[in-house]
């Protein structure tokens, strides 16, 4: 039988014991079942899924599968089980899952901020991190978040996660000024870690596609790589003349500050926050590789430029107001204005196509962009949360227009702007990652 404490941060020395099937299965079921028996969830699912999942084995941490604790005989530190065959650790756990869900729907979290504080803390002792994250957002849901947010001492115990950023900036323009600064703290967090695990990738692609953008067909004296010249000519040398005899020149054309314009048009309705974050991320790495000239603009009913933030995502990120509201013909307008080589400009815009503006018109503006030689395309999702909400009749018609509109992860993002910079059919490119395009009615 499983150690007691197996799905515990704990440290497994400690209450550990040996219990008969029946005694474990008595444990389990007071720990999914809570105080009252007659409070239970009948469906075993939902709220009391969470500890369903956790006495089943779902959660737990790392380094604590080590089988009984207790083989060496030692019981020092140990204390005795109670009549429902909790030991001391698993009433704690107890505890903290009865704050959440012992009480109905309201639970026992109340608004008290330093009380919720502490539970948060007790829980990412007793779970694993996926596990408390999930509570954690169980709470957040009871506790009424917005009154929360006038307690910096709350944030600073909250897990970190994208779900939570998502709220936090949504709730960025009633925050206190005290607790802002504890947010963008939470922000930069994750930022920095979604950071860390996208730069490589998408700086690898682009670049990529951008020396191969660079390189001339014909070049001219001073623009030959003779390194690259002599590697392709190597089965011309000339033994005789013990030098390579070069049939084709391999170059670079000539060097401008940018290669590609890039535009990234964020919808900043609330449905969309998780995207929003994703390509705020996407567009500070672009905007430091020289050879891109990257422009963020973010709308609702409004639209603002925000390329003068994309040096820190952070700051960028709490420019963005996400609210609901959505004028697509409006943002496309602005990003008209500022496409000064079409040929060469990438626009890709990051929305559900829910306009709330004059969408015929939102037909013509994409029509004309596209005319004009910009590569437009449509982004329904940038997130991993699978199969977005979207607007299907003007994705339908956005396709009509030879525009591809598709969700795409964040992993496949990087490899997406290489093909769009290599000039790649980006449908096909969809394709053959097995990515369903907006299908049509």
């Amino acid at each position: 039988m499983s150690n007691p404490i197996l799905f515990t941060n704990q440290d497994p020395t400690v209450d550990s014991f040996q219990r008969s099937e029946e005694q474990e299965r008595i444990r389990r079921w007071r720990l999914i079942l809570g105080k009252d028996e007659n409070e239970q969830d009948q469906n075993g699912e939902g709220e009391d899924q969470v500890a369903l999942e956790y006495v089943e084995g779902e959660g737990g941490s790392d380094g604590d599968e080590h089988g009984d604790g207790g083989e060496n005989g030692d019981d020092e530190g140990r204390s005795e089980v109670d009549d429902n065959g909790l030991s001391e650790s698993d009433r704690a756990i107890d505890e903290a899952l009865d704050a959440l869900y012992g009480d109905g729907d309201k639970g026992g979290l109340g608004s008290s901020a330093p009380e919720l504080a502490r539970w948060l803390g007790d829980i990412r002792n007793f779970f694993s991190q996926p596990m408390a994250q999930m509570m954690q957002q169980e709470a957040l849901k009871k506790a009424n978040l917005r009154r929360l947010l006038d307690e910096p001492e709350f944030l600073a115990e909250v897990e970190p996660d994208l779900e939570l950023v998502s709220k936090l900036l949504s709730l960025s323009r009633i925050m206190p000024t005290k607790t802002k600064e504890t947010a963008k703290a939470i922000v930069r967090k994750v930022v920095e870690e979604l950071t860390e695990h996208l730069q490589f990738p998408l700086r690898q692609a682009i670049q990529g596609s951008l020396n191969r953008a660079l390189r001339a067909p014909r070049p001219r004296f001073k623009e030959i790589n003779w390194q690259r010249t002599v590697y392709a000519n190597l089965k011309h040398y000339q033994p005789q003349h013990k030098s390579v005899v070069p049939e084709t020149l391999v170059g670079y054309g000539k060097q401008r500050h940018s290669l590609r314009d890039v535009i990234l048009c964020l919808d900043q309705s609330g449905s969309m926050g998780k995207s929003v974050v994703y390509g705020s991320i996407f567009g500070s790495i672009m905007a430091s590789i020289p050879a891109l000239s990257t422009r963020l603009v973010a709308f609702s009913t409004d639209v603002v430029d925000l390329t003068e933030e994309l040096s820190d995502p952070v700051d960028l990120l709490f420019g963005i107001q996400l609210k609901g509201g959505t004028n697509i013909h409006k943002a496309l307008t602005y990003c008209e204005g500022v496409v000064t080589r079409p040929r060469d400009t990438i626009l890709v815009l990051i929305s559900d196509l829910f306009e709330g503006g004059n969408k015929d018109a939102l037909l013509r503006r994409t029509a004309t962009l596209v005319d004009s030689g910009v590569q437009v395309i449509v982004l329904l999702a940038l997130s991993d949360d699978g199969t977005p909400r979207f607007n299907r009749t003007i994705a339908n018609q956005m396709i009509a227009l030879g525009i591809p509109c598709f969700a795409c992860t964040p992993d496949l993002f990087p490899e997406l702007m290489g093909a769009a910079i290599n000039g790649d059919e980006i449908s096909q490119w969809a394709t053959k990652h097995d990515i369903i395009t907006a299908p049509r009615n």
